[in-house]
């Protein structure tokens, strides 16, 4: 047994076993002076330390927090975790004045990473891999949705969803990964002549051996103007529901190209981006209950100004969630204070607002709700004691490392 003792804040998220809403994203359940207890990988008890201290016996192990700020682990809901290469080169030039779409057509952006991936081995991509997976141990998050897509062939995505796999089962890792399948992230190179081709190697080839070899939970396509239109998207994505899979998509992006309107269509689990839905698009997400993920720090990354009308959405009903959108690209952070830092700042949502949004919004955006995102009874011990007196300084005090201490099923994860 593990007892937690000495939390100025625990910050709970106690409440309704589904997403959040409306004025339900503020109320994160704080308990003052409190005391966490754990029995093996599960939350036992949370209550003021009044209350727990006396079950506190000679056999449980006890963790002072000195006054800490105790939260859920971040459930990092939207992230690119498995990939070849840097592109600095390329964020060097977007300095310069080249635009992320000048940059892709040129053969660099998405087709850049693919290329390095494809070249890496399995245990290579594995090896890089841990690497960012203990970054964002050390930032909070204790679970990521993780992605494929940088691989395009058939040979190459099963390739690294089997490293997400790997991954997910190595207990050397700690980090927990839902993964999706992300093959019609872009058109490779090969088939940019016969864009047809290579939307049936996704249908009939890639999703049946991803379903098949249970390799993803889900199966997201980028749909935008530039990428896949919305027919196409409609396409991957039914075939992907018939074998059984949850859809998520890259919505609106960079452009107003409908991708909200067919995750509502659809009703996919998410609608991811949105940086360009209009009302008409939010009206559609709330009607079809699509949770959006909203993506700051690329917006951040690419040097936009064009955030997702967060209030808005939350005004809609919506059920918000944030998430890093760790890629090499356009987001290359693993860091979900940040986000909590951005939301605010730029999307104008309040700290508790956020925080919900990275912890039991994201939860059950990934099927994990019922396991996931808050400090209750019976849910699994990932949780993080932060450096600060007030769950609003996560957000407040920006570029910090809040972390302390990091605990997965209950286990001390960092440091290590």
């Amino acid at each position: 047994m593990l007892a937690v003792i000495n939390c100025k804040q625990l910050v709970t998220l106690a409440g309704p076993a589904r997403p959040r809403r409306g004025q339900e994203l503020r109320q994160l359940s704080i308990i003052d002076d409190a005391a966490l207890l754990v029995r093996g990988n599960r939350i036992e008890k949370a209550g003021a330390r009044l209350e727990i201290e006396p079950l506190i016996n000679r056999d449980c192990a006890v963790v002072d927090a000195g006054g800490r700020v105790v939260l859920p682990g971040f459930v990092d809901a939207h992230t690119h975790p498995v990939f070849a290469g840097t592109r600095a080169d390329e964020f060097e030039e977007r300095v310069g004045g080249a635009s992320y779409q000048e940059i892709a057509a040129r053969g660099g952006g998405i087709q850049s990473t693919v290329q390095a991936s494809r070249a890496a081995s399995l245990e290579g991509l594995i090896d890089i891999a841990k690497r960012y997976a203990r970054w964002f141990l050390r930032g909070g998050t204790t679970t990521v949705e993780a992605k494929s897509g940088y691989g395009l062939s058939l040979a190459d995505e099963l390739k690294i969803l089997k490293a997400i796999r790997y991954l997910n089962e190595d207990v050397e890792t700690n980090l927990r990964y839902v993964p999706t399948f992300l093959g019609a992230h872009e058109i490779p190179p090969e088939y940019r002549s016969q864009r047809e081709t290579y939307i049936q190697l996704v249908v009939a080839e890639m999703l049946p051996r991803v379903a098949a070899q249970k390799l993803a939970e889900y199966c997201d396509v980028f749909c935008e103007l530039s990428v896949f239109s919305v027919a196409e998207s409609r396409v991957i994505l039914s075939a992907a529901r018939a074998l059984g899979l949850g859809l998520r998509v890259h919505a609106d992006q960079l452009s107003l190209s409908g991708g909200a309107r067919l995750a509502a269509e659809l009703k996919a689990v998410t609608a991811d981006h949105l940086e360009h839905t209009d009302a008409e698009g939010i009206a559609a997400l709330a009607a079809a209950g699509v949770q959006p993920v909203l993506l700051p720090a690329s917006v951040y990354a690419l040097g936009s100004s064009r955030y997702p009308a967060a209030r808005a959405m939350i005004d809609a009903g919506l059920a918000l969630v944030l998430a890093t959108d760790f890629n090499p690209g356009s987001s290359p952070t693993t860091s979900m204070p940040l986000i909590l830092s951005l939301a605010s700042s730029q999307m104008k949502m309040l700290p508790a607002e956020a925080i919900t949004a990275a912890t039991i919004n994201a939860a059950y955006s990934i099927g994990r709700g019922a396991e996931l995102g808050s400090l209750e009874p019976g849910k699994l011990a990932d949780f993080v004691i932060h450096d600060c007196d007030d769950y609003r300084e996560l957000a407040y005090f920006f570029g910090i490392e809040h972390t302390w201490k990091v605990y997965v099923d209950g286990r001390l994860t960092f440091p290590s």
